[in-house]
């Protein structure tokens, strides 16, 4: 008896080793500075809420890496490269702060360095059929393996740039309204905004650039919380 049921076990576990994988869950935590407009001009807020810098830009970008500045020749200008500042826009200048809203460095053309160009091709590819836009796999494109991982179904499709390739994230429009979908057809953010940028606020920050009437953006998070 006890044999049959140490089998019964072991067929239990290698058949929960061969399921299908699933939905990849999404967890992500909010930068700890975000990017905010209020009354037409750009502070940020914190990541529970609350101004931290005060409004006063034109522009204000996360806190990331500058790989121009990393890559300068001028030793002093190198350090205000890392991901602890931040580029801004005030009067037509271009300045890093750090988090504090402190003016560390004046953006100057001598100073920046060329970036490496690392392209990485997607895995996926966006594909249509009958005036709609679904996901295939890219490799498999005109092959007799080729299927469809979403079926077209949507009037627009498109691949956010992310460093997950495996697992990427899409923006996608159904009935005028835009939301985030994954590989899996999972509805990430729901159909409800006017439009959603296609930047690279997921993948410096990790966020969404959103508006629900097509004129006034702000973020929201992987949960669909705004900020």
């Amino acid at each position: 008896m006890k044999n049959i049921t140490f089998l019964m076990l072991l067929c239990a576990a290698l058949l929960y080793g061969q399921e299908k994988p699933k939905d990849k869950v999404f967890s992500y935590t909010p930068p700890e500075l975000i990017p905010k407009k209020v009354n037409g001009t750009f502070g940020y807020c914190g990541r529970v809420g609350g101004i931290v810098i005060p409004p006063q830009y034109n522009i204000a970008m996360f806190f990331a890496e500058d790989c121009n500045l990393l890559k300068s020749t001028n030793k002093n200008a190198q350090k205000y490269g890392t991901a602890e500042f931040a580029t801004v826009e005030k009067n037509k200048k271009a300045y890093r702060i750090d988090k504090t809203g402190k003016t560390v460095y004046t953006y100057k053309a001598k100073d920046l360095g060329q970036c490496d160009q690392n392209y990485h091709e997607q895995k996926y590819s966006v594909v249509a059929k009958d005036n709609k836009y679904g996901l295939a796999e890219s490799s498999l494109l005109g092959t007799k393996k080729f299927k469809y991982l979403v079926k077209p179904q949507y009037d627009l499709v498109h691949i956010i740039e992310g460093e997950d390739l495996e697992n990427p994230l899409m923006v996608a429009v159904k009935d005028n309204k835009f939301g985030v979908i994954n590989k899996f057809n999972t509805i990430i953010i729901p159909f409800q905004y006017a439009d959603i940028k296609r930047n690279f606020s997921w993948k410096i920050g990790k966020m969404f650039e959103v508006t629900q009437d097509g004129n006034e953006y702000f973020y929201i998070d992987i949960n669909n919380v705004a900020f």
